[in-house]
């Protein structure tokens, strides 16, 4: 673990593994403060436990005491090199290092279980820690999400083991040095980092090797590993599959036996798969199966990933979902569990990169649903690009009820639309907007 009462700077602090490790290092003593562009609800976690935040980018907006050349300075790649605050502790000769430098150090002692995958990782990570968290084994936990129980991407139980959500963003998952590890999926994403999805599989394939105990695959996937899959035989596998309220009810096939009647309280086949990786992985790391299975029926959940609530007369799915691949997930859970409905989606792009190599496969995955409405694309770390906007986009639809909506009109609009499920979609600031119709469900409660 890092060395005590050091004093960092995060540019970025506001990011989701940005503000676990900044938390971390605070919590161990260290004097940390940060930077990030705009307020959110992590921002106001991060001051609420303690941490300074600042959101203008200038030298005068940091304290003196951290303008030292002592202080360690850990960065998101997502930020621009223009950045000033970041230029200037570069110039200084300060020590400077990447999020993923960071997390690597911090967990290089522990024995890790690493979770990678363009989609599904947040899920099943958050999956195994909920594993963990029914034994009595001492674990840190990194996710990039927050867990509806903890509150927090940062669960601290102990050093002993580290869960962590490996990125694949920016070869981030490089600096790891996991002993078990699962890959979920290896879809093209993150093509402005990759340029071709042959080198995005490379770079997977660089991971796997670093795997010191056991990779976990889901099946189909070309490494060498120990399998998993739904309703098809592997090394782990779910057969036997009902649906119940909620949830799941399905048998569990392992190398050393079937567990039957497991129970998980999460919609979607997506989310049944991730259920068997984690599984696969406490039980190859250790874990009693027997009893820790049955903390399948009492998953609380993660902030914006397949959360139903109702409002008013609508159910409402709020999902992060920002691929086509995640967006026909939520699509087939629709199908699933509401087969009499009609679905509706408000859907904010992320990313022009990303709407302009998958601009086709949107059209065609949004055009499943009775009524689209487009929010303006997220641009998160980017500029525009020339025409690729959600007018392009929603010209490709092929769903005549579609329509381009304000942002600030997403609450009404939920109101108005014929249809009775409503996905709410995307990995940009439309969550605060969620947040808006969850409070006025509360203040109706």
């Amino acid at each position: 673990m890092a060395e005590k009462r050091l004093t960092y700077y995060f540019i970025g602090i506001g990011g989701i593994g940005m503000s676990a490790l900044a938390k971390l290092l605070f919590d161990q003593g260290n004097t940390v403060m940060g930077y990030d562009k705009t307020k959110s609800p992590i921002t106001e976690m991060l001051v609420s436990h303690g941490i300074e935040v600042v959101y203008e980018d200038s030298i005068e907006a940091i304290p003196e005491d951290f303008l030292k050349k002592s202080t360690q300075v850990i960065y998101t790649p997502a930020i621009s090199k223009s950045h000033s605050q970041y230029n200037y502790f570069l110039k200084q000769g300060n020590s400077i290092k990447k999020r993923s430098v960071l997390l690597g150090e911090l967990t290089k002692d522990s024995i890790v279980f690493a979770v990678a995958g363009t989609h599904g990782k947040t899920t099943t990570c958050a999956l195994l820690i909920h594993l963990f968290d029914d034994t009595q084994l001492e674990f840190t936990a990194f996710l990039g999400g927050v867990m509806n129980k903890h509150e927090c991407n940062l669960i601290q139980k102990g050093s002993d083991y580290s869960i962590v959500e490996a990125d694949e963003y920016d070869k981030s998952f490089l600096q790891l040095d996991p002993s078990f590890a699962c890959i979920t999926s290896m879809d093209a994403d993150h093509l402005d980092i990759y340029g071709t999805k042959e080198n995005l599989e490379e770079t997977f394939v660089a991971f796997s090797k670093k795997v010191k105990k056991q990779l976990v695959v889901a099946k189909g996937i070309p490494l060498e590993g120990i399998t998993y899959a739904v309703n098809s035989p592997a090394d782990y596998y779910a057969k036997n599959i009902k649906t119940k309220d909620l949830g799941y009810i399905f048998d569990l096939v392992t190398p050393n036996g079937v567990f039957k009647e497991v129970y998980l309280n999460l919609i979607g086949i997506h989310n049944l798969s991730n259920a068997v990786a984690a599984a696969a992985m406490a039980d190859l790391g250790g874990l009693p199966l027997k009893s820790t299975l049955k903390a399948f029926s009492s998953f609380p959940g993660i902030n914006r990933r397949m959360n139903v609530f109702n409002f008013v007369d609508k159910t409402i799915i709020d999902d992060y979902a920002h691929h086509p691949t995640e967006i026909k997930s939520v699509v087939d859970t629709l199908k699933e569990q509401y087969p009499e409905s009609k679905h509706a989606v408000i859907f904010q792009p992320h990313l022009f990169s990303r709407t302009q190599a998958f601009m086709e496969d949107f059209a065609t995955i949004l055009s499943e649903f009775e009524e689209v409405l487009l929010l303006d694309i997220y641009p998160a770390r980017e500029l525009p690009i020339k025409g690729v906007t959600s007018e392009v986009l929603l010209e490709k639809i092929s769903c005549q009820n579609k329509r381009i909506i304000l942002k600030k009109e997403l609450v009404e609009w939920v109101g108005k639309i014929d249809a009775n499920v409503i996905a709410v979609l995307g990995a940009g600031d439309i969550g605060n907007e969620v947040n808006k119709i969850k409070k006025l469900v509360q203040n109706e409660g």
